[in-house]
Formats: C-alpha cells, sequence, structure tokens
C-alpha cells in the first residue's frame, strides 16, 4: 500500500535541499574567488551566501518537509505561499551577492 501523497513529501524535501546545496554552491564560488584574488571585499558576500543556504537547509527544508508530510497524512492543502516568498528572497539575495561579487571582482 503506498503512503498518502505518494512520493510528494520526498520529492519536496529533496527540492528544498538542492535548492541549499546550490545556494552553498554559490557561497563556496565567491569564497573562492575572495582567496585566489586575495580580496577582502568578497568574503562578505561570501559569508551571507553561506548563511543564506544554511538558513534553507537547517530551517526551512525541514520545516517544509514536517508540513509537507502531515498535510500529506491528514489530507490536508500542502500548499505553503509564504515559504515559497521565503525561498525566493533567499534566492534573490543570493544573486544580488553573486552580481556584487562578480563587480567587486571587475574593480
Amino acid at each position: 500500500m503506498s503512503s498518502p501523497g505518494g512520493t510528494q513529501p520526498a520529492r519536496t524535501a529533496l527540492a528544498w535541499q538542492r535548492t541549499g546545496l546550490g545556494v552553498l554552491l554559490v557561497a563556496g564560488l565567491l569564497a573562492r574567488a575572495a582567496a585566489e584574488r586575495g580580496d577582502l571585499r568578497l568574503v562578505a558576500p561570501a559569508a551571507v551566501v553561506a548563511v543564506a543556504g544554511l538558513v534553507v537547509l537547517g530551517l526551512l527544508a525541514p520545516r517544509r518537509q514536517r508540513e509537507t508530510e502531515r498535510a500529506a497524512r491528514t489530507g490536508a492543502d500542502g500548499r505553503a505561499p509564504r515559504a515559497t516568498v521565503q525561498v525566493t528572497g533567499l534566492v534573490v539575495l543570493v544573486a544580488a551577492c553573486a552580481l556584487a561579487g562578480e563587480l567587486l571582482q571587475r574593480t
């Protein structure tokens, strides 16, 4: 017998984990650029992005997984517009930091 909600809770959890890992990858690239160039100005964007990735992986992803599993068990609506807005804001922040890092490297 299949579980309520099928594989949706697992797919949702994996998507949030991929988002967090992608954000940490950007942080790593910014940190690498800072190390290679010896430019301490790149450390701040790298740190902001790293914190954003840790927030996604440590807070948002587990909370979203619990909510999705609960919705699947109870048959409730599993949509989460607030969580979607939060992670969208973090991704925009990451993009802004990556752009700032790129601009700092050119100066």
